[in-house]
């Protein structure tokens, strides 16, 4: 049987990935988030909790013995080099987590690959097509800020240890912009839209 074509969905923090990927779902589409697999790989008795405990210490654990994600989140953007430690043991562990859920999805056209961080990690070639939503700076720094409670200098950190605007729309097929209120409004029309251009897609590589 013929491999389903796999959409990356990609875009900086805040940008609006999970709106779009929720509108996704909505339509049928097998998602795989690489969010939500990040999260499952840490949770209390797993492999890749104990191998970050073992890298950061057991200062970065809650009361109840889960990750504290802002502690570990602020101590990372202060310390770009744990920020990459961090990252070294985490991504592999998530793209395989990623192939996997893709191995074990119900039939369907196409998938959806959530990865926020795509450009950044060199996984251009594990997608067909990349799907970019984009959102300016000022935007995605005021949405942080009021969504997570961030202080300004933590989300201009946040913001700025990902890839450059212009160098995720060079590796972008399709872009849904998502910054104003007009953007959101017209993102089911703009997704509904896609999906279809997608099944078709895969329906000609058949």
């Amino acid at each position: 049987m013929a491999e389903p074509l796999i959409i990356g969905l990609t875009g900086g923090v805040a940008a609006g990935k999970s709106s779009v990927s929720a509108l996704f779902a909505g339509l049928g589409v097998p998602v795989i988030d690489a969010d939500v697999l990040a999260r499952q790989l840490v949770e209390p008795g797993t492999p890749g909790l104990a191998a970050i405990i073992e890298l950061f210490g057991d200062d970065f654990l809650t009361h109840e013995g889960r990750l504290d994600r802002a502690a570990l989140r602020r101590h990372i953007f202060q310390n770009p080099q744990r920020r990459r430690q961090l990252e070294a043991l985490l991504h592999p562990r998530i793209l395989a987590a990623m192939q996997e859920q893709a191995r074990q999805a119900p039939p369907a056209p196409y998938l959806l690959f959530v990865i926020p961080l795509l450009q950044e990690t060199g996984q251009r070639d594990q997608v067909d097509r990349v799907l970019l939503v984009d959102c300016p700076e000022p935007v995605q720094r005021q949405r942080l800020m009021r969504r997570d409670g961030l202080s300004a200098e933590l989300a201009d950190a946040l913001i700025a240890s990902q890839a450059d605007p212009d160098q995720r729309r060079r590796i972008a097929d399709d872009i849904l912009a998502n910054a104003s209120e007009a953007d959101r409004r017209q993102l089911p029309h703009r997704v509904e839209q896609l999906h279809l251009g997608y099944a078709r897609l895969a329906a000609a590589e058949k």
